[in-house]
């Protein structure tokens, strides 16, 4: 198998839109208030009869009491948040779960999962 290089090279150098996982990652952690720390990201495809696209389940910690202030505004902004997302609609941002943690600090773990489909116009 020859590998060319050259093309490599200039695929690279074309720029293009960030992935769509990035870019609902780092609007999830802009919603955090900056404040929620990444622990899990899974991602997977998902289609219906007339659409498709992938669903994502995100896992976020929010450790000390700002930090849970911050994630408990988190929580009431997801399912109604206005994602801007290339090529992409959040069809669907639920809060799937949320844990607290005690002492010796203060911890909140909160798990989303959202639905993105495919909007070849956006």
């Amino acid at each position: 198998m020859r590998i060319d290089f050259d093309s490599d090279r200039a695929m690279m150098a074309t720029p293009r839109a960030p992935r769509p996982w990035l870019q609902l990652l780092s609007a999830l952690l802009r919603l955090s208030g900056e404040k929620g720390e990444l622990l899990r990201h899974a991602e997977r495809p998902w289609s219906s009869a007339t659409f498709c696209g992938t669903r994502h389940t995100v896992l976020l910690s929010f450790s000390g009491t700002d930090a849970i202030d911050a994630g408990e505004a988190f929580i009431e902004a997801v399912p109604e948040h206005e994602f801007t997302i290339s090529r992409q609609i959040v069809a669907d941002a639920t809060v799937v779960s949320v844990v607290h943690d005690g002492p010796p600090e203060a911890r909140m773990t909160v798990e989303v999962e959202l639905l993105l489909v495919e909007n070849p116009e956006g």
